[in-house]
């Protein structure tokens, strides 16, 4: 599974690319405010720093506006995905994107239906939110289940599930159980995945035991 960090944090990002853990990177209007970089900056910074895609998006809310924006975003660099809302207007132009060889990211899909129109539009990836389900007491990952159930029924559909608004380790799990093909995480939940309670004491035990021994490598 492909593993994206979805922040505009600059520091972070180069972090976990340095170490080889990340395959890409999404970003999205709330987290570009966070960082408070210039989205335009903060997105040439990203996309220099990683060579799998950096999904941009847009913030219009209709067609015309979103195929401005998206050129502009488009000429950034070559692995700029534009990332697009779940709207009949993103739908359609994420058709049109397609059809220039432009990859796309559908963003804030919480249902099947929606994610078989979001394929049908020739999405590259279709962004379903696990964590913002759970939170009104759905199964967030039943859906990346149900939503691979659906795209392997119809072998010809393409889009590749990216599970999103994912708060765990846990999390995390229940995407690649479910079969997503790319999952994207803040860098604490990815910092997350490598902690477990025996590797801590494992090594505990190894520090003690070279230190009884009074040796040196160096």
């Amino acid at each position: 599974m492909k593993i994206f960090a979805d922040t505009a944090d600059i520091a972070a990002i180069r972090s976990l690319a340095e170490a080889g853990l990340i395959d890409g990177v999404t970003t999205n209007p709330s987290l570009i405010a966070k960082a408070g970089a210039h989205i335009l900056a903060a997105v040439a910074e990203i996309a220099a720093i990683v060579d799998g895609p950096v999904s941009a998006e847009v913030a219009a809310t209709d067609y015309d506006t979103m195929m401005r924006e998206a050129a502009v975003l488009g000429k950034i660099a070559p692995n700029i995905c534009i990332k697009l809302p779940l709207t009949m207007d993103g739908l359609r132009a994420c058709r049109t994107l397609r059809e220039e060889g432009r990859e796309t990211n559908v963003t804030l899909c919480f249902s099947v239906n929606q994610a078989m129109l979001v394929a049908k539009a020739g999405a590259t990836y279709v962004s379903p939110f696990v964590g913002r389900l759970d939170d009104i007491n759905l199964d967030g990952a039943q859906l990346l289940r149900d939503i691979r159930t659906v795209f392997d029924n119809y072998p010809e559909l393409d889009t590749q599930i990216l599970a999103a608004s994912l708060r765990s380790a846990n999390h995390v799990t229940e995407a690649m159980l479910a079969g997503a093909n790319a999952a994207t995480l803040p860098p604490g939940v990815i910092e997350a995945l490598v902690a477990h309670p025996l590797t801590d004491k494992g090594l505990q035990g190894f520090m003690a035991d070279w230190a009884s021994t009074g040796q040196s490598i160096l």
